[in-house]
């Protein structure tokens, strides 16, 4: 048994009032299965255990969202990306969504589906905590990958490699329907954004990860200091009086522990240290948003319980979850 986390958030006004968006999109790359995601971890009891064990307020509208009639029939390809119009409907009506739950200052809690949604999912949140508490957030990006590729440094057009960049206003578009509606209140700045995790890199975000100064944290800082130096360290860096969005990209954790994810890379975290990275962020009092995506159930059927079991461990810890 568990029981309820007792520690009061520094930017929220009730502790156990949570919304959550579970979002069925897979268009920001290209193996299908994605889309499944949100609904096998409602379906593996994650709201009953959010709901009876950790006793919070859940809002949900019971859906799992596919946009489906925001998808373009004809959607060709722009600057080199793939899907850029629906990826572009779908995340504007994410940030619609994720903003109307936190500017009521609930905690928000979006299930994805590709990691492309971040771009609505954290510009949602920016958004409404710049309104409500005139701040900007930090953003804790944990992946294996750096998802900071701009359409021109980008080897495969997909958009999931590219939600950073846009949030940083470091790829822009005029093109109302192609990302010109994410406004300076949605971005994020390079210095309150933290990498943890990172293994598979490519050489144009390394070059953007330099220029910008970016706080980045390998698995070979991880090897060498350990995840708690790691996570003192990159708390550090954000300071005490910043709201954190965390987003964790479920192929952040070695394949081991989630083989069904669409761009496994060997050499990742533990459980263990998924966990504590969570349970780390929860401990300051300054989470006000979630994001857990790339779980792919149609990838590796006898991986993919695992797999959901490990997001939904990831996520209690992230809401309060503890040992003892």
């Amino acid at each position: 048994m568990t029981s309820a986390p007792t520690l009061q958030p520094k930017f929220l006004p009730r502790r156990d009032d949570l919304g959550l968006v579970a979002v069925g999109f897979s268009g920001g790359q290209c193996k299908a299965g994605v889309d499944a995601a949100p609904m096998a971890l409602i379906e593996s009891g994650l709201i009953d255990q959010l709901k009876n064990d950790l006793d919070f307020d859940v809002t949900y509208d019971g859906q799992v969202h596919s946009y489906s009639e925001m998808i373009p029939a004809d959607d060709p390809d722009h600057r080199g990306m793939k899907k850029p119009r629906a990826v572009s409907a779908v995340t504007k009506a994410l940030s619609e969504q994720v903003y109307e739950h936190a500017s009521k200052g609930r905690f928000v809690l979006t299930l994805g589906g590709d990691h492309s949604i971040a771009i609505g999912s954290i510009g949602g949140t920016a958004k409404a905590i710049r309104e409500r508490l005139g701040r900007e957030i930090a953003v804790i990006w944990v992946d294996a990958h750096a998802d900071i590729n701009t359409p021109e440094t980008s080897d495969s057009g997909n958009i999931h490699g590219m939600p950073v960049a846009f949030l940083a206003g470091l790829a822009k578009e005029e093109r109302e329907d192609i990302f010109g509606w994410i406004q300076d209140d949605q971005r994020i700045s390079t210095k309150k954004l933290v990498y943890i995790g990172l293994r598979d890199i490519d050489r144009g975000e390394k070059k953007i990860l330099k220029e910008n100064g970016i706080r980045a944290f390998s698995m070979h800082d991880i090897d060498r200091h350990g995840i708690g130096r790691v996570m003192d360290m990159a708390l550090g860096w954000i300071g005490t009086d910043t709201p954190i969005h965390l987003s964790f990209d479920i192929d952040a954790l070695d394949p081991q522990w989630a083989p069904s994810t669409g761009t496994a890379v060997r050499g990742g975290l533990t459980l263990r240290e998924g966990d504590f990275i969570a349970e780390c962020v929860a401990e300051t009092g300054s989470l006000v948003a979630l994001d857990l995506v790339e779980v792919n159930p149609a990838l590796d059927e006898e991986g993919a319980y695992e797999t959901i079991r490990a997001g939904c461990s990831i996520i209690r810890c992230a809401l309060g979850d503890t040992l003892l």
